[in-house]
């Protein structure tokens, strides 16, 4: 599998969302909390390409986006694939 980082707040219902497919799949990842850490915050919104909101998530060197760009990989059937490749 490939390295996962995924930029998330204690407080975010999409964060804990996101965090909890990945778990049912099996996939560590790294959890970056950017709550009251404005150089995290920073650094994840410049890798993002101007993405601010949390969760912002990626898989290897691919920006899925948020929780609803993570289901919607599941839904098409393109989250497995995702995460095998390496």
């Amino acid at each position: 599998m490939q390295t996962i980082d995924i930029y998330t707040s204690p407080t975010c219902g999409f964060c804990h969302a996101a965090k909890r497919l990945l778990n049912e799949k099996g996939a560590g990842f790294n959890e970056i909390n950017v709550l009251g850490e404005p150089v995290l915050k920073e650094a994840m919104i410049q890798r993002a390409n101007g993405g601010y909101t949390v969760p912002q998530i990626f898989i290897g060197e691919t920006h899925v986006g948020g929780c609803d760009e993570l289901y919607a990989l599941e839904r098409a059937g393109k989250l497995d694939a995702l995460l095998a490749d390496a």
